[in-house]
């Protein structure tokens, strides 16, 4: 089964064809056929391309809505000049996944899409107005382009955190408003915490029920996931994607307080505070410079700017915050987990976040840590708490539960 897997965001599409099954999921032999990016949507589109092992091709193109960027990947795709193995015509996708960031309290695992499903993901615009509406668009695309009899089929960024008793996703505030509301932690991430920890007890040949790990996802979003027998069993992300951790421009964890004082000292609504919080702060905020790890590192060690050095240490230390507080929560962890583009790519951070981990019985190796490429342990064959890479594919996973939905 070709199954083209779509996240759509407000400006931006990303795709990946990938030939999966049953069978292939059991032999983890799925194919990735393609990908592709369209950036910039509604005026003149960056679009880039990749068939399976080839090279990128690189469009600008008009493309005034994520309909004509889905078109333009599907013509592509079809090409005798992209080359993709086994697709000459339309007909060759079997089914479309989705990513959708949220699903609310209904949504407690992947769904086959229909006029219902559309009908529930509309009612939830008020809880993600960023994303689901964005998510929506590309089921529609695909409904326009592939025709109403093609399967599709949403998974959703919060339904692996579904799982999370009470205490951990309540909030301690009049209970009538979680009844009227929803007020509630709802988590995201969730298709990259699951992946991972699916990854990990296949790596390990452990049963579900025995995986007590702490995921970290570490990229310009980031979260962390308290894994209890192969269960979400707390999250640091909340009723949005703004509490928790410092990520690239979101602050994370502050006083709720902070809101009114700046709105009333500043002369700014609740909304100028909100954008605040989540665009102009986190990493770009403190350092002043840059939300990319990659350039607050280099900065600091080219020149020794302290607001670069001081945005990464506030950084490291909530992630070993959170870190502390789950493996209390888990009553002792077996791993924790880096993914993400920074867990994955970083050694320098990784080594900062293990730093002051002794007393919960990890010790990095660091010749391992250093070392590039896939799945591995990088703490030392001694460790109580092992570290662990683990490159996170949500794509994969959208793909496999469209795959198992429909088979």
């Amino acid at each position: 089964m070709n199954v083209l897997v779509l996240n759509a965001g407000s400006a931006t599409l990303k795709f990946q064809l990938i030939a999966t099954d049953r069978a292939a999921i059991e032999r983890e032999s799925d194919v990735k056929l393609a990908r592709g990016l369209v950036e910039r949507i509604g005026g003149h589109a960056l679009v880039t391309f990749q068939r399976e092992g080839g090279p990128r091709v690189f469009r600008e193109k008009t493309l005034r809505d994520h309909r004509a960027a889905l078109a333009e990947f599907l013509s592509w795709v079809v090409s005798e000049d992209s080359g993709v193995r086994g697709v000459r015509s339309p007909a060759d996708i079997h089914a479309v996944g989705h990513r959708v960031v949220h699903g609310g309290q209904r949504f407690r695992e992947s769904v086959r899409v229909d006029a219902e499903v559309i009908a529930a993901i509309e009612d939830m615009f008020e809880l993600a107005p960023l994303h689901n509406p964005a998510n929506l668009k590309g089921i529609h695309a695909a409904t326009e382009l592939l025709g109403s009899g093609m399967p599709q089929v949403a998974v959703f960024d919060t339904a692996f955190h579904a799982s999370m008793p009470e205490t951990s996703y309540l909030y301690a505030i009049p209970y009538s408003h979680y009844r009227r509301f929803g007020l509630r932690k709802y988590g995201f991430h969730g298709s990259s915490h699951r992946y991972i920890a699916y990854r990990y007890r296949k790596l390990r040949g452990v049963p579900k029920d025995t995986v007590n790990i702490i995921t970290l996802h570490l990229g310009n979003g980031c979260s962390a996931c308290a894994i209890r027998e192969g269960r979400s069993f707390d999250t640091s992300m909340g009723f949005t994607p703004l509490e928790g951790l410092v990520m690239g421009t979101r602050a994370g964890d502050v006083d709720a307080s902070l809101v009114a004082w700046l709105a009333e000292k500043e002369g700014l609504s609740v909304a100028d505070v909100e954008s605040m919080l989540n665009k102009q702060s986190g990493l770009l905020g403190i350092s002043g410079l840059t939300s990319d790890m990659r350039e607050l590192l280099a900065e600091e060690a080219e020149n020794g700017d302290r607001r670069a050095r001081l945005a990464i240490d506030i950084f490291c230390q909530r992630v070993r915050k959170y870190i502390g507080a789950y493996v209390a929560e888990l009553g002792g962890a077996d791993a924790i987990v880096f993914s993400g583009g920074i867990g994955e790519n970083s050694a320098a951070i990784r080594s900062r976040i293990c730093r002051g981990l002794g007393a919960l019985g990890l010790e990095l190796d660091e010749a391992r840590n250093a070392r590039d490429g896939g799945a591995r342990v990088i703490s030392n064959d001694t460790s109580r708490l092992q570290a662990w890479v683990i490159p996170t594919d949500e794509e994969l996973l959208i793909a496999r539960d469209t795959a198992r939905l429909l088979t």
